[in-house]
């Protein structure tokens, strides 16, 4: 899709800021489990590197789902093109669903910090829904809140922050093991990304990617009114709602929007997440080892520069060039062909003169001592 020029120093900012805090908000959801678990929590080691991480809910991508991944993606767009009429308000009401749960997520840490001085983190029991801290059913309801806000008004906005929530939810409870898997996954999506742009009209007769990813769905309200034959003024008067797989920009003069779905934020975010990990891994590894952190042909100033900021300057370069070439060409642009390329390949030329590349291409948190911890992102 099209990205925004204005906005595409804050999306990045947003990447950086994110890779930095989406692993406090999992270990503020399970504290306490780990007040429970203190000898497990206190004898995990560098396996929180290697996949091998006590929170459950972490799910890390291998090499076979990263192959697959770009197929079924290819079949849930096909699905959207050719069922959506069928499937559009089930599709609306899991995005909604799943927009809700996830920027409650991204709103607990605030509200576990707003609630802490004036209530205690006991947690109240409803019955078979569970126990919940007040923290975590403050930040449900509101929520519940902008979802239904969203669905009444459909603004733009309350979409974008909802799809951000998305975004964020997937690279806290997403990882990369290796650089191995990086490359496979974004290689895969980056030809997934080029067809269903550039090259599906010739078999579709329409550009697949772009028609999907802008068609609006029924407001749910909407259908339920006719459904129940409650008259034309209720719940009639309800905008088609635009779905939060994609953050919109409007334009200067307000004449049309551009776009830049989640994926594209989410899988370099993932990339990022990685790297950033990495760093942490050798600079703990490099402190206790004591040893030179790289081989001597290379320049301190070069090894002072991390991969997180290279992958992340990349990042920025390569939206830049999306939007520039959506400007120039006057259609819609695949982000991953620029993105890719620009990450990729900088994080791996710059592997590659520091000596870590055979280290980071498998089993990157791989350690033979078993006494050190390391700052898992």
């Amino acid at each position: 899709g099209e990205g925004a020029v204005a906005v595409g120093m804050s999306l990045t900012r947003s990447l950086e800021l994110t890779c930095h805090i989406c692993f406090v908000p999992c270990r503020s959801l399970n504290m306490d489990f780990e007040n429970q678990d203190k000898e497990k929590d206190n004898s995990s080691t560098t396996g929180s590197f290697n996949g091998n991480s006590t929170n459950n809910s972490i799910q890390t991508i291998d090499s076979t789902q990263a192959l697959f991944l770009p197929i079924g993606a290819s079949v849930s767009l096909l699905v959207m093109f050719f069922f959506f009429d069928s499937v559009q308000v089930v599709f609306t009401i899991c995005t909604a669903v799943l927009a809700t749960i996830a920027f409650a997520f991204l709103l607990l840490p605030m509200c576990q910090y707003l609630t802490r001085p004036c209530s205690p983190q006991n947690k109240i029991s409803f019955g078979c829904c569970g126990r919940f801290t007040a923290a975590e059913l403050l930040s449900f309801s509101l929520s519940v809140m902008l979802v239904l806000i969203w669905v009444l008004t459909g603004h733009w906005l309350l979409m974008d922050a909802l799809a951000m929530g998305l975004c964020v939810a997937m690279i806290a409870f997403v990882r990369l093991p290796s650089l191995k898997v990086s490359c496979l996954l974004l290689s895969g999506l980056l030809i997934y990304d080029v067809f269903w742009v550039f090259f599906s009209a010739y078999i579709f007769n329409s550009n697949v990617m772009v028609k999907v990813a802008t068609q609006p769905a029924d407001n749910p309200l909407d259908v339920l009114s006719r459904k129940l034959h409650l008259g034309p003024n209720v719940g009639r008067d309800v905008p088609r709602l635009s779905l939060p797989g994609k953050l919109v920009f409007p334009s200067s003069t307000g004449s049309h929007f551009s776009m830049l779905g989640i994926g594209d934020i989410v899988m370099p975010g993932l990339l990022l997440c990685f790297v950033l990990r990495y760093d942490n891994y050798k600079k703990q590894a490099n402190s206790d080892s004591c040893s030179a952190p790289g081989p001597g042909n290379i320049s301190g100033r070069m090894q002072k520069v991390s991969y997180f900021h290279c992958t992340l300057i990349g990042y920025f370069v390569g939206l830049l060039t999306a939007t520039v070439a959506s400007r120039i060409h006057r259609a819609a642009q695949p982000a991953l062909l620029y993105l890719v390329p620009f990450t990729l390949l900088p994080l791996l030329t710059m592997a590659y003169l520091k000596g870590d590349l055979r280290r980071m291409w498998s089993e990157p948190f791989h350690s033979k001592s078993s006494s050190s911890r390391f700052l898992e992102v």
